[in-house]
């Protein structure tokens, strides 16, 4: 088997979905006993006027479908390109709203899955 670049495996990656990548991952971790964890860096213990953090930003985001709209038909070809459903997976996701399309996805993923639905006349929300 020849040994593919990084830039082929990148461009592999690229045409994937969201959903296929995630599967990907989750085989890859599996396969090779590893877990795809962020970094953290270690901290020095905090100083008695060190600020205390509030909150961690939320990182992952769920798209609801809360209403298809007048142009079901055009939510439903939405859904299948955000999800990889098929015909009648969609349509059922469609019919039984409120329902999450996308769930734990990154914010800039969520928000352009939001806006692709909202064009189609969808009713959506991100949590």
């Amino acid at each position: 088997m020849a040994k593919l670049s990084q830039e082929d495996l990148l461009a592999q990656f690229e045409e994937m979905t969201l959903i296929e990548l995630s599967e990907f991952v989750k085989a890859f971790e599996e396969k090779f006993d590893v877990t795809a964890a962020a970094a953290v860096a270690v901290a020095g213990p905090a100083g008695p006027g060190a600020p205390v953090e509030a909150e961690a930003e939320q990182d992952e985001f769920d798209v609801i479908l809360t209403g298809a709209g007048e142009k079901k038909i055009q939510v439903i070809k939405v859904v299948r390109e955000l999800t990889s459903l098929g015909l009648k997976e969609a349509k059922d996701l469609v019919d039984g709203t409120p329902k999450p399309v996308l769930e734990k996805v990154a914010k800039d993923a969520a928000e352009k899955a939001a806006e692709a639905l909202k064009g189609a006349g969808a009713s959506v929300e991100v949590k």
